[in-house]
């Protein structure tokens, strides 16, 4: 796999670099990808990214570098935006904050100006307190341009609860299936009563239709399965999204085969003097025939 993955990082194209893992910060660009395809699949030809936690700006740059090469692949446009106090992480109000992990101060903003002055036009950065900025940030949500990444990484679990307000505005202002990126639930010490983990917890408990679990079969989807981000990755499922009122429209009736079940194919007349051998020889069952009808 080594060696393959070394021909796809001289040779392959962006999908297949994104694959194989080839580009830096992996869950951005699976999520920005897998989120743009879906969005095709709506009909939409623009979505919102988000990341809470901006801190010296590293990850949001990522993000609009991804964005681009993402709309190059799919055509769809994709508006990046930054959600930071920045002036570091505020005081940690309870245990669930982990005041064990994280101190006041934590992970300012290093260079606002510089940060903003590397921003692409359709980039973003909002700074203030989220209780403050987000309201107005969800009223302009819109179904031309629907909700469909979120990067958490804000760490407190006062801080996420704050931040997962986002996925609670009108259905349509979503993506039915929203990816979201929690960014420290890899810890071993971060647990379902603390920190983000509390957070999505808490946000199920109080919401009826919009609901967070973890991405199902993403491990084996991928080719390095064991990768640490593949256990960050959620989704956030918008069960009273308009799509998922509509009956399925292809045409058809789904069927399933069952190849324990006997049952002959049509055979055709073979000219005379043919035994029914194919050219290596070996007889062709008449219950299963190559021949065409």
């Amino acid at each position: 796999m080594n060696i393959l993955s070394i021909f796809v990082a001289l040779f392959g194209n962006t999908r297949s670099k994104i694959a194989f893992d080839l580009i830096v910060r992996q869950h951005n660009v699976f999520a920005i990808l897998n989120a743009a395809e879906r969005a095709v699949e709506c009909g939409r030809t623009a979505i919102t990214v988000v990341e809470f936690g901006v801190a010296a700006g590293a990850g949001l740059l990522n993000l609009c570098k991804i964005s681009q090469k993402v709309t190059k692949i799919t055509g769809v446009e994709i508006k990046v935006v930054g959600f930071d106090t920045g002036a570091g992480m505020p005081p940690p109000r309870d245990y669930r904050d982990h005041p064990d992990y994280y101190v006041t101060g934590d992970f300012p903003m290093t260079d606002f100006d510089a940060l903003r002055g590397r921003l692409p036009a359709n980039a973003q950065l909002i700074i203030g307190e989220i209780s403050q900025t987000l309201p107005e940030f969800i009223a302009t949500l819109s179904s031309s341009a629907p909700l469909a990444y979120i990067v958490l990484d804000v760490d407190y679990y006062w801080s996420s609860v704050e931040c997962l307000k986002i996925l609670a505005g009108p259905s349509d202002a979503y993506l039915p299936l929203v990816l979201l990126y929690a960014d420290d639930v890899a810890y071993q010490d971060h647990n379902e009563w603390q920190g983000e983990m509390a957070a999505i917890g808490d946000f199920n408990k109080e919401h009826a239709m919009h609901k967070i679990g973890r991405l199902n079969n993403l491990s084996q989807a991928r080719y390095f399965r064991n990768a640490t981000w593949l256990t960050q990755m959620y989704a956030a499922h918008v069960l009273d999204h308009p799509r998922k009122a509509l009956e399925r429209v292809d045409g058809g009736t789904a069927m399933l085969g069952n190849l324990y079940l006997k049952w002959r194919l049509p055979v055709r007349q073979r000219p005379a003097g043919d035994n029914g051998a194919n050219k290596k020889g070996r007889a062709i069952s008449p219950a299963f025939s190559f021949f065409p009808v």
